[in-house]
């Protein structure tokens, strides 16, 4: 962090001195989070775009202009959904890098996008309707997890095993991989990455509508719980699939390990089955399939088997009087953006971990062209006043209505929220938001298309790079100076210490001043800012949910030979 301050040239701030002078504390250093939207593919490779250029081990992202090192510098990285898999794809490979993922120099890349979840990879040589190999194996895998020790499935095993063919570096997608084997990973004992956290939210039984204030758990490399009121509590995730009861383990029950598998994982966080069923007469997909998935996610929607099954409830018996869950012996995850907080704010905010600044990217389809307009924000915004006492002391920045975000500009270029601390009531971290903008690609894809050639997917990517780095400082020079004012902010509030003149100018750039107007705006419809990346087209793109394809595949392993 040191030496990314220093960087970032901060006239009159001297990185190494008030490094050594607070040396001896290390809490009155900046403390860095990053959270990475949802928004499926589009998530992922926007989202992979401002990783890249927060990463200073990627080529020239450490000269003027950029921002390596933030990564590095950052005590936690938080995804859900599209985030998600951004997130893990990133941690379950061995901590690489983006430009690991993409490989362009070598001879096949992790992110072989152009190769839709429907057909599978290269490697099954085949095609939708005869991938008897690949769905065979998706299928025998979920069977597997059933035989193992009569566990429940659903939908999203399925799904969880067709995204690690995807997103994860390892024959037939890993199935051994877990997601509490990054705990035991040389780059993170040694605290070289930052700590990595996936967010799902809670479902009650019989629940279709999730409401804002639901229980949201999350995924560390150690544990699976939440910190809201309702259940208040995290069980060893090493041993998820355990009988726990009442917060212990029975001493007649045995200990299981692997249910934690990383796909699973992904997949619950990304599990946004109930929100299809809801609306799959307008969701773009051939015909030929949208009858026989109507049928499908009708029946398992009728069986509350559209979600994430954690059988048996880690939380069964405990915290009864406050939690939905404590009397039913599953646990029901689904999507962390379906109470609309798209962006994985929740588990950054809580006070034990005191946070100073979260970089929030946000690749969020909120407007009818898919771009955001803050949405998240104030989805989180409001869950912190809520009167239910569901936000368990978290506080938040004051944040405007989507209206005021588009009417000032604010989903166009980074905004900071909460620079006064003065204002705020409680502790709260400075949010630096990052909404996803057409600098050098129209990267607002639609969340539902399942595949992308090499160079579309790169084209987000870079287009992500230039979103986090304001095209490398072209767009403004200050930027990347005016980032480093946003990370020692809250230090310098603790430590006394004068805020730089230059700073100063930044927060009055940068900050969201109060101002709102809530008219109506017009239709936000963006241009490019810079020269267009060099894209082919790809005809033979499908508009299909990627996200439905575990319905086809429940649906291919009733009809092929097993």
């Amino acid at each position: 962090m040191q030496q990314l301050l220093s960087r970032l040239s901060i006239t009159g701030f001297d990185a190494t001195s008030y490094f050594s002078a607070n040396q001896g504390n290390t809490s009155q250093l900046p403390n860095i989070a990053i959270a990475v939207s949802g928004g499926g593919y589009r998530a992922c490779l926007n989202g992979g775009g401002a990783i890249q250029a927060f990463d200073s081990r990627e080529a020239n992202s450490t000269v003027a202009g950029h921002l390596g090192g933030l990564l590095q510098s950052a005590t936690y990285l938080a995804g859900l959904s599209g985030g998600g898999w951004l997130v893990g794809s990133i941690f379950v490979n061995n901590y690489t890098t983006i430009s690991g993922l993409l490989n362009n120099n070598g001879s096949s890349s992790v992110w072989e996008f152009q190769n839709s979840i429907f057909k599978g990879p290269d490697t099954g040589g085949v095609q939708l309707l005869d991938s008897t190999e690949y769905y065979n194996t998706i299928y025998k895998d979920v069977q597997g997890k059933a035989n193992a020790g009569g566990f429940d499935t659903s939908i999203t095993d399925y799904w969880g095993r067709a995204l690690s063919f995807q997103l994860v570096n390892a024959s037939e997608g890993g199935p051994s991989y877990t997601w509490s084997s990054t705990a035991q990973q040389d780059f993170f004992t040694s605290g070289q990455s930052p700590m990595p956290i996936l967010v799902s939210d809670g479902r009650a039984p019989d629940q279709v509508l999730i409401p804002s204030n639901t229980t949201v758990f999350e995924f560390n490399p150690w544990e699976l719980g939440t910190w809201d009121p309702t259940t208040y509590g995290f069980v060893p995730l090493e041993y998820l699939g355990s009988n726990f009861s009442g917060g212990i383990l029975p001493d007649n029950e045995q200990c299981v390990r692997g249910f934690d598998n990383a796909g699973y994982v992904m997949g619950t966080s990304s599990s946004l089955f109930n929100t299809f069923l809801l609306e799959i007469n307008t969701t773009s997909i051939p015909s030929a399939f949208k009858s026989v998935l109507t049928n499908l996610l009708t029946e398992v929607g009728q069986n509350n088997n559209d979600i994430a099954s954690y059988t048996p409830n880690p939380f069964y018996g405990y915290h009864n009087a406050t939690s939905k869950n404590a009397q039913s012996t599953t646990l029901t995850l689904v999507d962390g953006g379906e109470d609309l907080q798209n962006i994985p704010l929740h588990p950054l905010i809580q006070p034990v971990r005191a946070v100073d600044v979260i970089f929030a990217v946000d690749s969020s389809a909120d407007t009818p062209y898919n771009w955001p307009n803050g949405t998240s924000l104030v989805a989180t915004y409001e869950r912190s006043l809520n009167t239910t006492g569901i936000g368990n002391g978290t506080v938040f920045p004051s944040i405007p209505d989507q209206n005021t975000f588009v009417n000032l500009g604010l989903n166009t270029h980074p905004t900071f929220f909460g620079c006064n601390s003065s204002n705020i009531t409680g502790v709260s971290p400075l949010i630096v938001y990052i909404p996803n903008s057409p600098y050098v690609y129209y990267s607002n894809v639609s969340t539902f298309d399942p595949s992308y050639n090499i160079s579309e997917r790169d084209a987000i990517v870079e287009n992500g790079y230039y979103v986090a780095t304001m095209a490398n400082g072209t767009a403004d020079t200050q930027w990347p100076m005016c980032a480093g004012c946003a990370i020692i902010s809250r230090s310098l509030e603790r430590t006394g210490t004068p805020v730089p003149d230059v700073c100063t100018q930044c927060f009055s750039r940068y900050c969201w001043d109060g101002t709102v107007n809530s008219t109506l705006p017009a239709e936000y419809d963006p241009t490019l800012m810079s020269a267009t990346a060099n894209v082919q087209s790809s005809a033979n793109l499908q508009t299909m949910s990627s996200l439905l394809t575990v319905a086809v595949i429940a649906v291919l392993a009733g009809m092929i030979s097993l």
